[in-house]
């Protein structure tokens, strides 16, 4: 499975990045956030709070803290587009809806299961849904009321 998905994610990336139908949908004029600002303080965060100090844990950790921001340039942009076809409104939606059921399935198990915090893991994950939160908002408001989903400026 682990190969289907780092296949799959590698697939995905390569079709946004170099498939003309998608391409010609990219603006660079919008997307202004520069993704590499996150990866530093995330980076220095990792070297700072860890479970151990090895470096597999290290670059786990790292890949958490990035995880937890990484929609961060997504939402920006389509913040700054205002008006957001149906297809990236349902699949920023549903990526958040996956984090916040992780979040459920923490709280589960630490109840049934093995009382065991995860301080690193929680955090990242409520970092991560709380980013979706806004969105989540408007998303629902819009399909509540049957209209195209708009970002305020």
């Amino acid at each position: 499975m682990k190969i289907v998905f780092i296949g799959s994610s590698l697939a995905i990336v390569w079709y946004m990045r170099y498939h003309k139908v998608v391409k010609q949908t990219y603006s660079k004029n919008e997307d202004t956030f520069r993704h590499y600002f996150l990866m530093l303080p995330c980076f220095a965060l990792a070297l700072l709070f860890h479970y151990e100090f090895t470096l597999i844990d290290v670059l786990w950790t790292f890949s958490l803290y990035l995880e937890a921001v990484a929609i961060l340039p997504q939402l920006v942009l389509l913040q700054q587009s205002r008006n957001i076809d149906n297809l990236t409104g349902n699949y920023v939606f549903l990526l958040g809806a996956y984090r916040a059921l992780y979040v459920l399935n923490w709280i589960y198990r630490y109840f049934l299961q093995d009382h065991r915090a995860r301080w690193i893991l929680w955090t990242s994950g409520l970092v991560q849904t709380a980013l979706y939160a806004d969105f989540f908002y408007y998303y629902i408001l819009s399909w509540k009321n049957h209209e195209k989903l708009k970002l305020p400026a």
